[in-house]
């Protein structure tokens, strides 16, 4: 197709996707056409996949390519780049830069945009996940076809599954605490429905998860928040707050906390268990980007016991978002409210989605598969954190492991406008405020590595950067200049 020169300072993948863009603007790809699949074009360039992965996620980043799913990348018409709806005409969930809105953006994959600030990893990182085989399999298995329906609490056979898992990360429960939902949103929203009421007080991690701050306003909660740092949540504070506002529940992100990439350590975790029994309040755990983690965290659950903890992850970021599956696991007395919750507002999740994931599971592939997302993010870390801070972002206490970097603008940023200026040049940043319950000003962006590693990111970085401190720099020498000299 095309060959790369091994002796330049250029990178392989950096390589790769010029090529392709030339191939595309001079019409020798024209539109439509379908490119060699990504272990096609590794073994053709003797390249391993991820390098033709970082090419092919930056070409699509940039509306260039498009991927069909398991029938492989297209590029893009001129002028559409793949979209259906034109951005012109697309409804907008709230205002730019709102908590829903960002979520929107994530999910709209429009072209162009280079999502260096999502919560997901790149389609392309996890298509094959899920084989078209696993689809097929899960549908034979079921007698009924189609016309299958689920347990409200899950399959039997997924849950057993599903709890084997837990039983491998220290928590030890079976199939009948668990119930599986729509991933970690649904598993949030069954907790509030199920365990609060108007005007009750609800702790949260400050940075913390950001949509979910206005779902429970959305409700009339009161929401109290508590200081995280690398080592967990600030204990003096979390305790002065019990004894004021005797809390109702207490949501806390333990492993890769989200948006800082800080795992808590067991010492902090005990304290929060004995606080939590102290007075009175219960604990959910949210351990949805669990999978990204190298070795064994510390969870409340394992801990607790599932005594006055709910538990819930989800399969969604780390396997497949098309299946939309996570799960809670609760002792039974807790449980058994957020499966009448769940029938109140679903009845149930599709049986052909649990089917799916159950073959995955039963396949055994799921480690595997893990173990390859972790080498890659890990590779997209160390990329990401280098190329950003050679532009100028500090990272003073990175997460050890995670698709996200915690990175503080330089003094002197208006971090509102850079994001807004970002977006106007098709750059999805997020500002750290959007990550605190009372919108509190601060220097910090969320990075997903992932993405992050695109050079585009890091040259409008460097760029506005390096302005900002240059404007500091001719300050300081004006400023030097108009003072006395002193002395005489």
């Amino acid at each position: 197709m095309f060959a790369i020169d091994r002796s330049s300072p250029i990178a392989l993948s950096t390589q790769i996707e010029t090529r392709l863009r030339q191939m595309v603007e001079t019409r020798v790809l024209p539109a439509g056409a379908k490119l060699l699949s990504i272990r096609q074009l590794a073994t053709q360039l003797a390249v391993s996949t991820n390098t033709v992965v970082v090419a092919y996620d930056r070409l699509v980043a940039a509306g260039i390519i498009g991927s069909h799913g398991t029938a492989g990348f297209y590029v893009c018409a001129a002028g559409d780049a793949g979209r259906t709806v034109p951005d012109e005409v697309a409804l907008e969930a709230g205002a730019e830069q709102e908590p829903v809105w960002l979520a929107q953006q994530a999910n709209d994959q429009r072209a162009g945009i280079l999502l260096a600030s999502s919560g997901a990893l790149p389609p392309t990182w996890l298509q094959d996940a899920v084989p078209a085989a696993a689809v097929q399999r899960g549908l034979a298995r079921s007698a009924a076809g189609m016309a299958s329906r689920c347990p409200p609490q899950g399959l039997p056979e997924l849950r057993e599954h599903i709890a084997l898992l837990l039983r491998g990360i220290g928590i030890a429960v079976d199939a009948g605490h668990v119930l599986t939902t729509f991933g970690g949103t649904h598993a949030i929203d069954l907790i509030c429905r199920s365990f609060l009421q108007p005007g009750d007080t609800v702790l949260v991690e400050d940075p913390g998860y950001f949509l979910m701050f206005g779902r429970l306003r959305q409700d009339g909660i009161r929401l109290l928040p508590i200081r995280r740092g690398p080592d967990g949540l600030d204990l003096d504070q979390l305790e002065a707050a019990c004894r004021e506002h005797r809390p109702r529940l207490l949501f806390v992100q333990t492993a890769l906390h989200n948006p800082t990439g800080w795992s808590s350590s067991a010492a902090n975790l005990h304290k929060v268990l004995i606080l939590a029994r102290q007075h009175g309040f219960l604990i959910a755990e949210d351990d949805v980007h669990g999978h990204f983690q190298h070795g064994h965290s510390t969870r409340l659950a394992s801990l607790a016991g599932l005594d006055g903890v709910i538990y819930y992850s989800s399969f969604c970021k780390a396997l497949s978002p098309a299946l939309r599956m996570g799960y809670l696991a609760a002792a039974p007395a807790l449980l058994k409210v957020l499966m009448r919750t769940k029938i109140h507002a679903i009845m149930t999740t599709p049986a052909l989605n649990e089917y799916v994931l159950l073959e995955v599971l039963k396949a055994g592939n799921l480690r595997k598969h893990l173990d390859r997302m972790q080498r890659k993010i890990m590779a997209a870390r160390n990329a990401s954190a280098r190329q950003l801070s050679a532009a100028g972002v500090l990272f003073e206490q990175p997460g050890d492991a995670g698709i996200f970097l915690w990175g503080t603008m330089p003094e002197g940023l208006d971090v509102d406008l850079l994001v807004q200026d970002a977006y106007q040049n098709k750059i999805l940043l997020m500002r750290g405020a959007a990550f605190s319950a009372n919108d509190t000003p601060d220097r910090h962006i969320r990075f997903n590595v992932a993405f992050s590693q695109h050079p585009r990111l890091s040259s409008y970085l460097e760029e506005r950067l390096q302005a900002v401190a240059g404007a500091r720099s001719s300050l300081a020498r004006a400023s030097g200049a108009a003072s006395p000299s002193g002395g005489r």
